[in-house]
């Protein structure tokens, strides 16, 4: 077989054999068989019957006739879906399909939805060896000859009645249909976070505060207030609408807004105290709506506040909850992953109630798509444990339309392991890799081992939130990056003739160029940095940089990169900013290099490069990530020791305001000066402070501080951090963080 997402889908079927011999369907060419649908086929058995003709006429030159069953009555057919003249299992379970022969015919029908057509693409890969690659057109090989054994009854049902891959191969509906994939597009009327699309705030907030949650004693639009009636009224107004708009849609959603604030008010507080949940009010809200549609299918979302399962209300019939596995590090399985804990006991909670369970699941690094995220030995495994506690849908979220780290073998691993969990990963990748890869297979497979390699022998934490500096002291060290790239290499030289495999392989390398570019940014003046020594004391661009960040933009976007991280910069923007970066003239100072000392820790997981961050050379952009000294929840005091008395005319530093990553300008900001680092005399103290009103605006605030040039040894620096959240951002157990970036001493 050509393609091992078939074989994997075999392995649930009753079994395939030719002990009496083959059938022929076509012979030299000809045929003498006939396409037979239902008198009335639905709209899956006509695409089906359509899907059999063509690539039967594609293969072998043969075209079949496609007739009812009423206008046939010959002995050889293809029977395509629920014919009255039926082989095979009384029933398929949901959209399964089979597969299978009796006397001369063959059999092709599917369970619900669109089974008929999953088992149409298997017989067309199984038996006449076609082929549906990620963003590759149809493999058709040429014969003219086209048999089944004649002792084939295959039956595959899938383990999830939801099955998603989000990758840019989710565009492609023939490729989903192949697969066996779905995507929320086309199941969901409406989708994900919707309370705001149920009443928007800019269209009711300021005459009704009250639709809207009480959070920290006054209205405010972050959730809506469940237990207000007009709300409930709103809502039924809005779905009787848009399910007759939409009748075709299988889902709806009725879900928390991405972030917190669910409502204190009286009302919901108290439903949310008899549940002992956040989830108390939501549950009883969705079921009051979905009672009012019976017919219909409601989802809604176990995510942020709403993760914990109510002790007493149960979901209706038709309600299905999306649980989030949002909080979990991905370097280990969930079953076992420390940081899984909570999802796990929530999951097994939420089973326990007798809930319709989907997981929204997460295999991807949001903050940096190109990132190599090496988790992929971990799908099985993961998806084995969600079927094992009864989920029955997954929303395996990726790059999404956006090009990321090795989407097209994500995309296909995902789909294999979706219909069967129990499929083989090692044999679904071999194949992938020998398939797409053509001759590099062998050392694309040896590079996605050692990455995986690479992060358990470095006992390496794989964040979706995380980045490529702060992973570039374990799994993404330069070491390592030299070893990743002399694989990547292998491959390049063995498909150096083939143009299609070799533009193959070159995508595959834009995580490690992106990863050496990120990389450089924080190294700066150091090897592996960007800046080389100039004249003097002095630092410049490195000549090389400006092609190379050139041709990676190129190379991104002819892969098909449209943004770098979730609502982030495109392949233009960034090229944009290394611009600025490299245009930006490079100041040293008194301070440059120059040891700090610190009263608070900083945060690790957002300052790699520690203290000397303040005195590096390098100033931040707005990323958090890079360049930036975080420290969370309070005062950041560094002391710097310029290493002798020096004459000191001005103090400069940036601070970082980012909202939405609780990162907030320091309420006052201070400099002092000092001979010995015992007795301090301060040179200047500014304002800063939250925005009173809510601002989610990313912004940089430049201080400077000048002197009247007294000598000076150490330097303070005092940034004081805000006691508390803004009403605006309340975050229950979240402080304000404050991050500084260099410390500029003329």
């Amino acid at each position: 077989m050509s393609s091992l997402f078939l074989s994997v889908m075999m392995m649930v079927s009753t079994g395939c054999s030719s002990n009496s011999g083959d059938l022929p369907l076509v012979a030299a060419g000809k045929s003498a068989y006939t396409i037979v649908t239902p008198v009335s086929p639905t709209k899956a058995e006509r695409k089906a019957a359509g899907i059999v003709q063509d690539y039967i006429r594609q293969v072998s030159g043969a075209k079949l006739p496609i007739v009812t069953e009423g206008s046939y009555d010959g002995k050889q057919a293809i029977y395509v879906g629920n014919t009255k003249n039926m082989a095979g299992p009384a029933r398929i379970k949901d959209d399964g399909y089979y597969t299978g022969v009796a006397e001369q015919s063959l059999y092709i029908r599917g369970g619900s939805g669109k089974g008929v057509v999953y088992g149409a693409y298997h017989f067309v890969t199984a038996y006449m060896h076609c082929r549906k690659l990620p963003g590759v057109s149809p493999v058709v090989p040429a014969s003219k000859d086209i048999k089944v054994p004649s002792g084939m009854q295959d039956v595959s049902e899938p383990d999830f009645i939801y099955r998603e891959s989000y990758y840019p191969a989710s565009a492609d509906p023939l490729y989903l249909e192949w697969h066996g994939l779905q995507r929320f597009e086309d199941l969901w009327g409406l989708w994900g976070h919707s309370y705001f699309k149920l009443l928007p705030p800019k269209t009711y907030f300021a005459a009704h505060p009250e639709y809207y949650a009480m959070v920290n004693g006054k209205r405010q639009p972050l959730q809506l207030c469940l237990s207000n009636e007009d709300v409930y009224q709103l809502t039924v107004a809005y779905f009787k609408k848009a399910i007759a708009d939409n009748p075709d849609a299988l889902y709806w959603s009725i879900s928390p807004e991405d972030g917190p604030g669910g409502c204190t008010c009286d009302q919901c507080k108290k439903a949310d105290a008899e549940d002992g949940s956040q989830a108390g009010s939501l549950i009883r809200f969705v079921n009051r709506v979905a009672a009012a549609f019976p017919e219909q299918r409601f989802t809604t979302l176990a995510y942020g506040y709403t993760s914990k399962a109510p002790g007493k209300t149960k979901p209706a019939a038709n309600v299905y909850v999306l649980l989030s596995t949002i909080d979990a590090y991905r370097q280990t399985p969930l079953s076992e992953a420390p940081s899984a804990a909570g999802f796990r006991k929530n999951l097994e909670a939420w089973e326990k109630i007798g809930t319709h369970l989907f997981i929204w699941d997460y295999t991807t690094q949001f903050t940096n798509y190109l990132c190599p995220f090496p988790d992929y030995n971990n799908l099985a495994a993961n998806l084995r444990y969600f079927a094992a506690h009864g989920v029955q849908g997954v929303f395996s979220q990726g790059s999404g339309d956006t090009y990321g780290d090795m989407a097209e073998y994500n995309s296909y691993l995902q789909a294999a392991l979706l219909w069967d969990t129990k499929a083989d990963a090692a044999a679904v990748t071999a194949d992938f890799m020998n398939s797409y890869y053509k001759a590099a297979g062998g050392p694309m497979r040896q590079y996605v081992q050692a990455l995986t390699d690479a992060v358990k022998s470095a006992n390496a934490v794989l964040d979706i939130y995380g980045s490529p500096i702060y992973s570039g002291r374990d799994y993404l060290s330069p070491a390592n990056l030299d070893k990743f790239s002399g694989l990547l290499d292998q491959a390049e030289a063995a498909v150096e003739r083939d143009t299609a495999a070799l533009r193959r392989v070159y995508r595959a390398m834009l995580p490690l160029e992106y990863t050496v570019l990120q990389q450089a940014r924080v190294y700066g003046t150091e090897k592996f940095g960007y800046l080389v020594p100039g004249n003097g004391n002095g630092y410049t661009v490195n000549p090389k940089w400006p092609a190379r960040v050139q041709r990676f933009t190129a190379q991104a976007k002819a892969a098909g990169v449209t943004e770098l991280s979730e609502g982030g910069l495109s392949p233009e923007a960034y090229q944009q900013q290394w611009q600025a970066l490299m245009q930006r003239p490079w100041v040293g100072g008194l301070a440059f290099r120059a040891p700090v000392t610190l009263a608070n820790p900083y945060t690790p997981e957002y300052t790699p490069m520690k203290e000397k961050t303040l005195t590096d050379g390098l100033t931040g952009d707005k990323d958090f990530s890079y360049n930036w000294l975080f420290t969370y929840g309070k005062d950041m005091i560094a002391t710097i020791d310029l290493g002798g008395s020096k004459p000191v005319r001005s103090v400069q530093l940036n601070f970082l305001q980012d909202a939405r990553h609780n990162i907030f300008l320091p309420v006052k900001v201070v400099i002092e000066i000092s001979e010995d680092g015992k007795a301090y005399t301060k040179i200047g103290e500014k304002p800063g402070g939250i925005p009173a009103e809510e601002d989610y605006t990313t912004a940089i605030q430049h201080y400077q501080f000048d002197h009247n040039s007294k000598a000076a040894r150490y330097i303070r620096v005092t940034a004081v951090c805000a006691p508390k959240m803004p009403d605006w951002r309340a975050l229950p157990n979240k402080l304000p963080a404050v991050c500084c970036d260099e410390v500029v001493v003329l």
